[in-house]
């Protein structure tokens, strides 16, 4: 069983991504070393504003081309892109952002506030996945060399929330394919070729920062576990992530690798859908988390890589508090079902996408028929499973749910209002305890009131947390400038090939 990122998303559909190739001819242009990543995932778009541009694998893909106004660093604080300082008004209303000056895109012409701008309007009119973290905020250029950022009610999250905002050239369609076939980006690389089964990038020697050493990166699409790890041991790929906990002790005895697990800002997240006639009871809910005993499947298909989840959001995010983890106890969680008239006739439908996720999905499946509870386990393509998420065609959905932005605005403040309509669940309370955290500049106050959604969400048992996630990566020795990611986004522009 593996670990991945995904998840973006997931969007959020996750993505995790691996591998780097030993491949060091190639001298050219910045550098040396041709560099090849193994995609566990497909990236079907590079707009980091459409609707599948917020996942795992997109957003990877985009960070390598595009720039933000910040960026986070694997620590969870944020870092200066496009913007070199910010700072908002009294009331976190209105973030002001000094922008970097002399930044070209690839193509040569200079980044403007136009630029970003446009950029954002954008990302707000297509509404994507990410964009529900600005509901009716705007951007304005007050100046060539500063942006101002207003919301429609005071915001503290702006600067880790921007981390999924990436700036195009102004003028980009809505549905511009001829852009993204050649996209003009002012990121570390430039687009080589994108196609069902690989992406390439070349160094984009107008980056502000410094062209990257290396020659090329490719990122080759290899969904199965067993060609990556193949890949790895046989020195094709240089780095993998989302290594499964088998694997690790024999990744570990190699000499030519590094193995390192971190901790990421995933959790396995179950939603049910509260919006099925069967499962609008939180007594039924309850029952079903009750019934499943997460401790002894991970312990068996995790022991390296996953804990017991205490909370809706990992301890690498802003806003953790820890709750009471649900006791295992399925004759109790029995008799709360038949208490409350459940119909133990009729199957649920879980869905998930990825067959990394395939065996703990089944034990779940597995615990549940032990009382009775029939499940039809569906394992979906990445785009049906995005697709039915967010039409709600499922009764319970398993993702690995990460936050880029580090902060509990970007889940639990986006995915559990009322207004969302992502899992069924409305709860007037709840959304004005999470109309307080986003409202408030005061950091512990908003871990306090993130604590008490949090405790909302999972007594209602929303959904299942069962796992928070470790990424474990392995990387060959002769790779140097690669740094591990909490997100399963790790950065190429650092690296190194050597001999």
């Amino acid at each position: 069983m593996r670990r991945s990122l995904a998840l973006a998303i997931v969007v959020a559909a996750s993505v995790a991504l691996g591998g780097c190739s030993t491949t060091t001819g190639g001298e050219s242009g910045s550098g040396g070393g041709e560099v090849v990543v193994a995609g566990t995932y497909p990236i079907d778009s590079i707009d980091p504003h459409g609707p599948q541009g917020g996942g795992t694998g997109p957003q990877m893909a985009e960070q390598a081309i595009f720039s933000r106004l910040v960026r986070p660093k694997p620590d969870g604080t944020v870092d200066g892109d496009l913007a070199t300082a910010w700072k908002p008004d009294a009331t976190a209303t209105q973030w002001t952002f000094t922008l970097r000056q002399g930044v070209k895109f690839n193509d040569g012409k200079p980044v403007t506030a136009k630029d970003i701008v446009d950029s954002f309007k954008r990302f707000i009119d297509l509404k994507g996945t990410n964009s529900a973290n600005f509901p009716g905020y705007t951007m304005t250029a007050t100046s060539e060399t500063e942006v101002v950022l207003t919301a429609s009610r005071p915001d503290a999250a702006i600067p880790r929330k921007l981390a999924v905002f990436f700036v195009l050239p102004s003028g980009v369609g809505a549905n511009d394919t001829a852009f993204f076939e050649h996209p003009v980006g002012s990121g570390p690389f430039k687009l080589e070729k994108f196609s069902p089964n690989e992406i390439v990038f070349v160094p984009n020697a107008n980056y502000y920062g410094g062209a990257p050493k290396v020659s090329k990166v490719t990122v080759r699409k290899m969904p199965e576990l067993a060609a990556r790890l193949t890949a790895l041991r046989t020195g094709e790929v240089d780095v993998a992530w989302g290594i499964p906990d088998d694997q690790l002790p024999t990744l570990q005895s190699e000499s030519n690798l590094t193995v390192q697990t971190v901790q990421s800002t995933a959790v396995f997240t179950m939603w049910f859908n509260s919006s099925t006639p069967s499962l609008k009871d939180a007594a039924v809910r309850r029952a079903l988390w009750q019934a499943v005993d997460f401790q002894t499947i991970i312990k068996q298909l995790y022991p390296q890589t996953g804990t017991l989840s205490e909370s809706v959001v990992s301890p690498q995010t802003l806003g953790y508090v820890p709750q009471q983890p649900v006791k295992y106890d399925p004759a109790a969680a029995k008799a709360a079902l038949t208490a409350a008239g459940f119909d133990f006739s009729k199957k649920l439908r879980l869905q998930f996408a990825n067959a990394e996720f395939r065996p703990f999905n089944q034990a779940v499946v597995s615990d549940l028929q032990k009382i009775g509870v029939q499940v039809d386990l569906l394992e979906k393509e990445q785009a049906v499973f995005t697709k039915d998420l967010l039409a709600l065609n499922w009764d319970i959905n398993f993702q690995q749910l990460s936050n880029p932005t580090y902060d509990a605005a970007n889940t639990i403040g986006r995915l559990y209002p009322c207004a969302a309509k992502r899992n069924g669940y409305c709860n007037q309370q709840l959304d004005q305890i999470l109309a307080q955290a986003g409202a408030s500049a005061d950091e512990q106050e908003r871990v306090r009131l993130y604590g008490e959604a949090s405790k909302i969400i999972w007594q209602d048992a929303v959904g299942m947390f069962p796992m928070a996630v470790k990424y474990a990566y392995a990387w060959n020795k002769r790779l140097s400038g690669f740094t591990p990611d909490p997100n399963g986004l790790p950065g190429f522009a650092g690296l190194q090939v050597g001999s």
